[in-house]
């Protein structure tokens, strides 16, 4: 009897790990078209997803900064976008830091200044990568503009770049790459289950000017820029899945250390397919 048991539980075992194995096989065969459409299914079906032409969101924004000088901050966020416009502006109880304010109008992208001649560190770092709202990447989902609603090839490539684990979740990896997008390095992360999207990391490596010279110097001399935003917490608005926790998070590293900034956002209140005036998109002129 016990050996009955032994084999019956081997065949168990076995059936298992042949099956888990069929399912990796499965997920590395997967195309960069296949991941495309099934996150296109999980935001909605493709008439809801049309029917939607502006998006207002607002909620809760916490921001924290960490390295040379340490602070926070809370207030309210506003995501505001239509069409190929879109806006991300946050409001702050700091004198130091009031608020973010940017903005791309179809036409030409806005950061506001905090003061005559001074930008935030993340107004300058997207200022330096404009594509990031041109193309519409940023914000992914919660966008009007989000780049892989309408998808054409001749802004940009996407390809599969495997799996990745990240918190306990494997997901799936698109890399892309759009038309002018600069030497910014841009992946998209979805969940191998659902295939929401859930992350988008933008990586960029400015090297020094200083020409030959030792490679460990040439190291320290290297600023490195990574910035990530998650998305988390999806549910049901309008008969659309979107997320309802945004994270925003820019590292900045050089030879003098490292500094990192993050901004947490609880969106609570969606409301579509209001009139938006096309003005709230230059928030320069504010």
């Amino acid at each position: 009897m016990k050996c009955f048991f032994k084999i019956k539980n081997s065949i168990f075992l076995l059936i298992f790990v042949l099956t888990l194995t069929a399912q990796t096989r499965s997920q590395d065969k997967i195309t960069a078209e296949e991941i495309l459409a099934k996150h296109l299914d999980s935001i909605g079906a493709a008439e809801n997803r049309q029917a939607v032409k502006s998006t207002m969101i607002v909620g809760i924004s916490k921001a924290a900064f960490r390295g040379q000088g340490a602070g926070f901050a809370e207030g309210i966020v506003v995501l505001a976008s239509e069409n190929e416009k879109s806006l991300i502006g946050m409001k702050f109880n700091n004198a130091d830091y009031p608020f973010e304010m940017m903005s791309y109008d179809g036409d030409k992208f806005f950061a506001r200044q905090l003061r005559p001649g001074v930008r935030s560190v993340l107004g300058d770092f997207l200022r330096l990568h404009e594509s990031v709202f041109e193309n519409g990447i940023m914000g992914g989902t919660l966008s009007r503009s989000w780049v892989l609603l309408n998808f054409n090839e001749k802004k940009g490539k996407l390809r599969f770049a495997g799996t990745e684990t990240i918190q306990d979740k494997k997901l799936f990896k698109l890399k892309y790459s759009p038309k002018k997008g600069g030497d910014l390095e841009v992946t998209f992360f979805f969940d191998v289950n659902t295939f929401q999207h859930i992350r988008t990391e933008y990586k960029r490596v400015l090297s020094s000017n200083l020409g030959g010279g030792v490679d460990n110097s040439a190291k320290q001399s290297e600023t490195r820029y990574k910035m990530i935003e998650d998305f988390s917490e999806f549910k049901s608005e309008n008969n659309l899945s979107l997320p309802h926790n945004y994270r925003l998070f820019l590292e900045i590293i050089t030879g003098n250390g490292t500094v990192s900034y993050e901004w947490k956002m609880d969106l609570q209140k969606f409301s579509f397919n209001s009139p938006i005036d096309p003005k709230e998109f230059k928030v320069d002129a504010y």
